[in-house]
């Protein structure tokens, strides 16, 4: 089964002979490799570009062993270099290789080589990869497969497909798993022996126990404001243990640094500025998290919003949870202040959107409240509210656009109706 890719092809062909180390990160099973080695080729051989002068190199398969060892590599690649044409050098699980910062950065010096890399775990896990080519790297970074994705190869209907993905997720792999009890099992074993694993090796983690309860308090809360101060409470009231907010800061970012989670940080609307702590965190895949949790808590609000977000972020979007600060007074007459919220503020160059995700909106009053914060930006950026099921996409008496999860998701360009 062939999903198609296009979004992130056609950013690799973009990026072509810019002088760069093009690096694909993202977390494991996403697809990188696929992305290099048929999408990719089939794109310079459909070009015209001679297959000789296309050189793949995959070091994790046992007939490249000995090219893990750049004295081996560098003469092997500098043989294979015969002309003044261009060379496509393709490397997968460039992490093996020894002192791979050091062979890219040579490669990249000779004028006809185009260099493309991918890498998943250990060092190549953490999203800081572009900085171990001092400057000469450009990243492709990608995600799980999208519902939109998803859908071009689920044989069903949309709402069918909608269950699928909220509850196993985009990881390409899980479709090819006929049955439930197949694709928890893959997904489980993935989470454990993978991600996991490559966390606690990368970081020397000694106790793997704390990082498995922070993960599974993280995945009950998606979406909710917290801070590793609260989390530190809730492991001393709820997990009896006692973990530092330091300790939890540390994990989260490695959690961040591995694609598992993602973040979004409370922007002040009117004041224009970032307020900090807490912030909210999110699943980059829907079926890591809801097997992360053995499936107890499919709450399909909160997914919804995971899922709204993750395609946000995917489009190429800033995502920040924005805040109305409004003073009023309570029946004492005393001034109050209150802060409503907007679950996302979208920034890409010069466009803004504020979206609400509301599962469902049964009538005016639901409507009036979840539109409330919209309402009072001070501004003029496009208002959307993101529901369940919406028969089209539509302007209310507000100006808000309302619009279906399946509109916006199957429609690249939905936000731009």
């Amino acid at each position: 089964m062939e999903i198609k890719r296009d979004r992130y092809l056609n950013t690799l062909i973009s990026k072509k002979h810019n002088g760069l180390i093009k690096v694909i990160t993202g977390m494991r099973r996403c697809g990188k490799s696929y992305l290099l080695f048929t999408f990719f080729k089939e794109h310079l051989l459909s070009e015209g570009v001679d297959e000789a002068h296309i050189i793949e190199i995959a070091f994790d398969a046992f007939e490249n062993k000995k090219f893990r060892d750049p004295d081996v590599l560098y003469p092997y690649l500098k043989e294979q270099i015969k002309d003044d044409a261009m060379y496509y050098v393709l490397l997968d699980e460039v992490q093996l290789l020894g002192k791979f910062e050091s062979i890219l950065n040579s490669l990249i010096r000779m004028k006809n080589v185009d260099v493309y890399v991918t890498g998943s775990n250990a060092r190549f896990l953490s999203k800081d990869v572009i900085t171990e080519f001092r400057g000469r790297g450009d990243e492709v970074h990608m995600y799980p497969l999208n519902f939109a994705e998803f859908m071009s190869v689920y044989q069903g209907t949309k709402q069918d497909g909608w269950n699928e993905y909220m509850l196993y997720g985009g990881i390409p792999l899980v479709l090819e798993f006929s049955t439930p009890d197949q694709k928890i099992v893959f997904l489980k074993s993935l989470f454990e022996e993978t991600y996991i694993s490559d966390i606690v090796g990368r970081h020397n983690i000694r106790n793997k126990a704390e990082l498995e309860e922070l993960l599974n308090i993280l995945s009950s809360a998606i979406g909710s404001l917290t801070n590793p101060e609260k989390l530190s409470a809730t492991f001393q009231t709820v997990k009896k243990k006692k973990i530092s907010n330091v300790t939890i800061k540390r994990y989260i970012d490695y959690l961040s640094d591995s694609f598992l989670i993602d973040s979004a940080i409370r922007y002040d609307v009117k004041g224009k500025k970032y307020i900090g702590t807490p912030v909210k965190y999110y699943f980059t895949d829907m079926g890591l998290r809801n097997v992360r949790l053995n499936f107890r808590q499919i709450e399909e609000t909160h997914s919804m919003e995971n899922i709204i977000f993750n395609e946000l972020r995917m489009r190429g979007f800033n995502v920040d949870v924005g805040v109305i600060v409004q003073y009023d007074t309570n029946e004492k007459g005393n001034g109050i202040r209150k802060q409503l919220e907007i679950d996302f503020v979208c920034n890409q160059g010069s466009k803004r959107y504020y979206i609400q995700s509301a599962y469902a909106v049964p009538d005016q009053a639901k409507m009036e409240q979840e539109q409330r914060s919209l309402m009072l930006t001070g501004d003029f950026f496009k208002r959307i509210i993101i529901t369940k099921d919406t028969p089209a996409p539509y302007y209310n008496e507000s100006g808000v656009l309302i619009m279906s999860v399946y509109d916006f998701l199957l429609n690249e360009n939905s936000l731009e109706n």
